[in-house]
């Protein structure tokens, strides 16, 4: 079953970079822009976090909170948030658990090779822990853009 927009968001518990628990519930009452995305240090990746940390003002006042979800390392999204001074937790979801829930582990094709990865998908949740937006085009360098219009 995948995720449809209005659905109730999944249960999520993670640990960020320095390894603090980070749930959806930490977050009620809040609006969520949830991001997975494949791997820290890559050229797309950073294009996406680098566009939310520039306007990451502008997503505050617009009352949203920002998380990125990757299956890399603490210590990966650590030296990630330190080289691109991202002002947002990033959760490592190393057993892929919280892909699972979201439907975002997925079978892709490269080159005539299958391989398991994460699809690149937005998941914008409000107050009530509802989707109201699931972006899976999603344009690394403009990504702000599609959040707030």
């Amino acid at each position: 079953m995948s995720l449809q927009v209005g659905d109730k968001a999944p249960s999520f518990e993670g640990v960020d970079q320095n390894g603090d628990p980070i749930k959806l519930t930490d977050f009620a009452g809040k609006k969520l822009v949830l991001y997975f995305y494949p791997k820290d240090n890559t050229p797309g990746c950073t294009l996406q976090a680098c566009n939310l940390r520039d306007n990451y003002d502008a997503l505050l006042s617009a009352g949203y909170a920002v998380v990125g979800i990757s299956s890399d390392s603490e210590k990966k999204h650590q030296n990630f948030i330190n080289k691109f001074d991202l002002p947002f937790p990033l959760i490592a979801d190393v057993d892929k658990s919280i892909h699972e829930q979201f439907g975002t582990w997925v079978e892709k094709q490269m080159y005539g090779r299958k391989f398991m990865g994460t699809a690149r998908t937005t998941f914008v949740i409000d107050e009530n822990g509802v989707i109201t937006e699931i972006i899976a085009k999603v344009k690394t360098k403009d990504h702000t853009a599609q959040i707030l219009n």
